[in-house]
This record gives C-alpha cells, structure tokens and sequence, in this order.
C-alpha cells in the first residue's frame, strides 16, 4: 500500500484481497506499506530492501507486488518502494528478468492507467474480489509451467475481463469488473487488529457499493455503479462474527451513501438491539442531508455518539442543481434542527471550491451555511456547536461528466481559499483547507496520459515522495521537475476538452458511456437535475434497470426466540473486582502505555469478559492500570483493575485470556480482589529493575552523584533518597530499587544517566516488580 501504516491498514480493500488471497492453498499474502522519510533513510543507509511485515521477505523475493491506486498523489511513492525493494521502475527493465515479482496495480485511479503505465506491468479496473483469484491462477499455472517468458504471462493475463496491460498497447477496449452480489462476496471477519491507533480503527463493514445519485464531481459515484446491497442479516452475522474477533467497539457501516441503504433504519435498530449491552457503538460516515432522519440519530447516539458529517459541497441551490447533489436550503436547515435537538454539539461540513459555472455568490453562501448552523445550535441547545469546514477545490477526473472541463487556476483557487479562510475565522470554527498546489498536481496526474510518467519519475528522482502528506509534499521540487521534463502540470489541470475529442482513457469501459456522461455535462450547464436512478432508468449504459438493482429489505432480518426480547445494559452496582498479572516483553515493549491498555482491553473482550462500563456520552470499561512503562521498557509483573458483572468464572477468563492477547502480552494469573483495595495508582511506591547496557556497567557515577540535588519543576530530590539499592550483577547487567518521594515519581530517563553515566536510551530496562507498602513492602498480588 502506498501509504503508511495507520492509513494502509485502514483500507477496507486491502483488508478484502487480504483475506481472498490467503484462503487460497497456493497463494498467501503479505502486507507491506511505505516507511515514514527517518526509516526509509536509515534502510538505504544500511542497504535494508523494503520487506513485509509477516515474514521480513524482501519485496524483490515475491512473485506478485500489487499497489493500491486511490490518490494520485501517491504515485511517487509507488516509484520509492519499488526503488526500496531494490527493483527496476519500468516494466521494460524488468520483462526479462524471471527472477523480480509481476508489478500489478488496482484501485480507482486505475481507470486512467496511462500516467503511471510504464511502472505497472498489469492494471485490474474494477472489483478485484474475483479477479484476484483469476489472476493468481494464471500467474500459478505459469510459475508451475516452468516460467515461460514473461511476456507470454502478460498476454494471458490480458485475457481476463478487467485486466489492462500497458505493454501490448492500448488498441483494445478494457471493460471494468464487477461483481454482481455482495452477498456472495467474501468479507473478512477476523482482520489484522493493530497496535497502533490506526485512521480507522474500528470495525467496517460496507453495506452497500456503487451510488444512484449521479453526483457530476463524484468518480466513484460512476465507476462504482450499479448499487449492490449486502443484506441486513449478512451485514449482522458480519459484525457479530468481526466483534468476537478483533475486540473492537465501534462498527462503521460503510458506502458511498450509508444514509441510501434502503433498510437502514430496522438495521441500525437491530443492530443496537444485539450489540448495545456490549457497549459497541454505530458510526455512519458522510451522509446525503436529505437521508437524515430522528430514527437514525435515535440509534446512532444509543450507546456513545460518533462525529457527525454533511457534505453541502456547494453554497447555493443553483450550484447544488449544477453538480447534481440533491440538497436544498430547507433539506439543510432540516437536518441541523434535527442534529442539534438529538444533542450533538460537534459537526464536519465539507464543501468543494472551483465548480463549474461557479460565482461570487456561491463563494459567499458558504460562510452563510456555517452562520446558520452556530445560530441553529445556539438557539436549541444553548452554546454554539464546535464546526470543522472542510473546503477542498474541486478536481475534475475521468468518467464524469466533468471530465471535460478545465480546473480553476492555481491563482484563483488560492484567492478564493484565500477569502473563505478570512471569512470564517470565528471562535468555534476550524477552518480546514486543502492545498491548491497539491490539488493542481492532483487534477494533473488524474487527466493525464503516458507522457506525465515522466514528470513523475523525475519529481521522485528529486525527492517527492508521500506528496499526499502536507508535510513533505514539496511543490519546489515539483516544479525543478516540469522545468526538466518540459511538462507543465497546470496546462493537463485546466484544459477543457470538446464534446469530440479523444480522451488518454478512453479505451477504459466502465459501463457508462461517453454519450451519457456529455449529456449529464451539458445539462449541468443548465443547471438542471437529474433524478436518483434507483427510481428511473437514465440509459447510463449499464444493462441494470431500476427494479434489477439488488436492495435490501426489512424482511430480510430474522430474530430468534431468544433475541425477541432487547438487551438492557447490566443492574448498577452488581459487580466485582478483578485483578490482573500481565507481562509486557519482546517487541511489544515499544507500545506505548495507550496502545498496551487498548491491547489488553480488546483481548478481553475477544475473550468475553463481562465489563461493567462507565456512564456518559461515551461508555467504556471499568479498569484500572498500574504505573505505567515507559515505551521501550518491558514489565514482568503489570497489573490491572476491573470491574466485572458476575458470574464470572476467573480460572476460565484467565485461560481464555491466555490465548486471546498476542504474542509479548502475557496474561499471568487472575484473582478477586475486595473492592475497598487501594488503587493501582495510589499503592505502587517502589519498583525494581534490571538495567542491560550495550557496553560495561558501573556505579561510578551513582557514587558520584549519590548526594546530588536535582531540580524537578518547584520540587528537588537528592538520588540517594530515591534509590534503596544499586547493584552490579553482571559485566553489563544491573539490578535498581527505587521508589516515588510523594509526589516526585521516578523518572527512570532522568535518573539512570546519574547512576550509569549511559542515556536511558543505551539501556534495555525491564521492570521487574513493583511494590506497595502495607505493614511492609508487598506486591500488588500476593498469595
């Protein structure tokens, strides 16, 4: 993936090929996502290839590497881990070669594969669920074969539907796969669970794919037609199955269109109605205004409330009827009275810049929408609401109807960003604007042809790598590229193409014609509407009509006689207080004490523990955690409180347990505890560690340094008050008792330096107990 890790690991199609590919006997999958700039130059410092993360193979060593395209931006950053998995960038160095991996690319960007079709050996265009498997069945039959020549390979891949290969030219027409059921569909249930707190850390199950309402800006409103729904009962046994699984507790139902699912409202209540008494709560991402009704707020605030987001995308009507999103003033000032009076206090509103056949007075009416939302919420509830505006200016991409038209000048996209910035700079707004530069770059690579691979390649040559990051994305060197390549990213950005001309993609079939798409353009210009096609049949090009489109119905849900009755959250007060040994060690020593705690919690609930939650807006776990380790330290004796409803058998809980954390997270012994016992917190005073350094130990400096003062703040300590004993007890190892002087804790990063005169970095430092004082010194769990 051409990300980093907490975006990579985010994306569900990732997740999907993931699980398809390893359920094959002779194919198994391995992730690989783009180091952050710091590893990536110590990996070429130390000449380390890019490897995955299951089994350290190199990239090189793989028979497939496949990239997910979802952001042109990240197309030099597909060229740098191709360079990091020390391989040739273009598919003519590497044709002969047996001995490199097949390069294959999906993902909607794919649907103009020319910029990046020197790099990419084969493109797949469309749903990759089915693919995939014909795919890697004919790259298995050629590696069983003997391995032929490469090229033969490439033509049996071009074969299959869907799959584009650059090499053999771009004379015959590529029509886009799709798969008809997601029903029948594979779903993973048990996907990787994260350490880290990753963009989407949650549970998401698309509920439906492919959007009916014909939004002009929107390229996977169109590629992604037809609307295919996932059943309500299928989408339940998915979460049941993924919540047992992963230990998450949020669930997102996912789509284009979420508030369009044609059984929302009996799902969301069903969903509730199995799930709340575990606490897991329901999230929608951004929904259509006109989809948003009491029913949906009811269920989505039944157990914690999740953001919540409205995507105007326009200030005005007459624009909102030129890009085709069905959204009036009213819809709008409906939907606010409706959020606001549900109790939510927080709102994302996005809106898009640079439209076609915008004016001065679109621009104004979107600081008006932002007015209207902080009086609507002033007016209900009392306070403003906290706003984030997100303005975006708009990129026009292939196979929409706004293909044709010209992008905004970078001059004029920066003055009208410029404006609104200044205009909704108001307490209790954040202003949220994306870059114009990145945003012209972007419409460049999106309506590019072959001849931009080479701005590409130069850019990454001079550095440009995770350009969809503002932090590195460097339009200088951008520019040193143009001025190299001769090729100038704004005249691809703004040109306007006629109704006849030919298109760099128009060899790729989508299913919706070019004739449709000129028609929704020309009828943008009028500003006229055109319907949702789930109701009336527009002759897109697609052979569905209106009534073949798959939809979910509330008929489709079963409830069985023990799920008749609703779930009610367990009787306050009845519960009792466990206590918990664990032991943090191996690589998981670097999690930071977040991450261990979110570990562990979500262990438990893999494990079935039956949690008595806290109350408020968002419900979580009764617990309680020791002194926490400092990231890169490991613990042999951890503990942690909770608070759990019985029965519950502890010698079953530990043993599940046992099995349900990872390797690193050890799950020691388990015992009731009474619930007048001192917190974790306030009994831990004293803790032993042993010191491992790279180089001999001594106490040389601890002898020095016994009777030194040292300033902390408004307090000081001398070292000697902290440490009870400092032991040598190997030629590089050592053993230290130390303990908190009230409210000055031990810093072990401040005070090892002093008795080792080795920063605490140098050191391998593991906490070996930790001890409390109760008519002696004792531990947290003693027998």
């Amino acid at each position: 993936f051409p990300d980093i890790y907490d975006v990579g690991m985010s994306h569900l199609g990732l997740k999907i090929l993931y699980a398809v590919i390893n359920e094959l006997a002779y194919a198994s999958a391995e992730r690989v996502f783009s180091p952050w700039p710091d590893l990536e130059a110590a990996m070429r410092e130390q000449k380390e290839p890019l490897s995955s993360l299951e089994s350290g193979k190199p990239l090189h060593a793989f028979d497939i590497v496949g990239f997910s395209l979802q952001y042109e931006l990240a197309y030099t950053t597909v060229l740098n881990m191709l360079d990091l998995g020390n391989m040739p960038l273009k598919t003519e160095e590497r044709l002969t070669r047996k001995d490199l991996p097949l390069i294959i690319a999906g993902g909607p960007c794919t649907v103009n594969p020319y910029p990046m079709s020197p790099f990419i050996d084969a493109f797949l265009i469309g749903d990759g669920e089915e693919a995939v498997r014909e795919i890697l069945s004919v790259c298995h039959d050629w590696k069983s074969g003997g391995s032929g020549d490469k090229l033969g390979l490439l033509k049996a891949l071009a074969e299959i539907e869907g799959v584009f290969v650059p090499l053999l030219g771009n004379n015959r027409t590529v029509n886009r796969r799709y798969i008809d059921s997601l029903d029948n569909a594979p779903f993973p249930t048990g996907p990787v669970v994260p350490f880290t707190n990753i963009v989407h850390d949650r549970i998401n199950i698309e509920i439906s794919r492919g959007c009916t309402m014909g939004c002009r800006f929107c390229q996977a409103g169109m590629i992604y037609r037809p609307v295919r729904e996932r059943s309500p009962e299928k989408v339940l046994a998915i979460a049941g199955q993924s919540l047992k699984a992963t230990g998450y507790d949020t669930v997102s139902f996912t789509s284009l269109s979420s508030g369009d699912y044609s059984c929302l409202g009996p799902l969301m209540k069903e969903f509730n109605r199995r799930f709340s008494s575990e606490r897991v709560s329901l999230s929608l991402p951004s929904l259509r205004v006109g989809s948003v009704n009491d029913e949906m707020l009811r269920e989505l605030k039944a157990v914690r409330k999740s953001g919540f987001t409205i995507a105007p995308e326009a200030g005005t009507d007459r624009l909102r009827a030129v890009i085709n999103k069905d959204f009036t003033g009213d819809m709008y000032a409906q939907a606010l009275e409706k959020l606001f009076r549900a109790g939510w206090q927080g709102l994302k509103l996005y809106f898009m810049i640079g439209l076609p056949t915008e004016t001065d007075a679109d621009i104004t009416a979107i600081p008006d929408m932002v007015w209207q939302a902080l009086h609507t919420s002033k007016r209900l509830t009392g306070r403003r609401a906290t706003l984030s505006v997100g303005v975006s200016p708009f990129v026009p991409k292939p196979h929409t109807p706004f293909q044709w038209y010209g992008q905004n000048s970078l001059e004029l996209i920066i003055e009208k960003n410029r404006f609104l910035k200044g205009a909704l700079l108001r307490k209790g707004v954040q202003f949220r604007g994306h870059d114009p530069e990145m945003s012209v770059l972007e419409a460049a690579l999106a309506r590019g042809d072959e001849n931009l691979s080479g701005l590409i390649e130069e850019a990454w040559r001079l550095g440009c790598r995770l350009d969809a990051w503002t932090e590195y994305f460097d339009m200088a060197r951008w520019k040193q590229a143009m001025e190299a390549t001769g090729i100038n990213a704004a005249e691809y950005a703004e040109r306007t193409f006629d109704g006849d001309a030919a298109l760099p993609w128009d060899n790729i079939n989508t299913g919706i014609t070019k004739k449709f798409l000129w028609k929704e353009y020309q009828q943008a210009l009028s500003a006229e509407f055109t319907s949702d096609c789930r109701k009336v049949c527009h002759a897109c090009g697609l052979k569905c009509r209106p009534g073949d489109m798959a939809q979910a119905t509330a008929a489709d849900l079963s409830v069985t006689a023990d799920q008749k009755a609703p779930k009610s959250f367990p009787i306050e007060g009845v519960s009792i207080k466990v206590r918990l040994q664990y032991s943090k060690t191996g690589r998981l020593r670097y999690l930071s004490h977040l991450e261990t705690t979110t570990a562990l919690i979500r262990g438990m609930r893999r494990s079935g523990f039956p949690f008595k939650y806290t109350e408020g807006f968002h419900p979580g776990p009764k617990t309680s955690f020791g002194p926490a380790l400092s990231v890169g330290t490991a613990g042999l004796k951890e503990y942690l409180d909770m608070e759990l409803i019985p029965p519950f058998d502890i010698a079953a809980g530990l043993l599940l347990l046992q099995g349900n954390l990872p390797e690193g997270l050890q799950a020691v012994t388990m015992k009731a505890i009474e619930k007048s016992e001192k917190s974790l917190t306030g009994f831990v005073v004293r803790y032993t560690y042993e010191i491992i350094g790279k180089k001999g130990l001594s106490l040389d400096a601890f002898l020095e340094n016994r009777d030194m003062p040292v300033q902390r703040k408004q307090n000081s300590y001398r070292i000697s008050d902290m440490v009870e004993e400092a032991a040598i007890t190997g030629e590089t190892s050592s053993r230290i008792t130390v303990k908190d002087l009230g409210d000055i804790k031990v810093r072990l990063d401040e005070l090892l330096p002093l008795i080792f005169s080795q920063p605490a970095d140098d050191l391998e430092i593991t906490r070996l107990a930790m001890y409390g004082w109760d008519n002696g010194w004792k531990e947290p769990l003693e027998d």
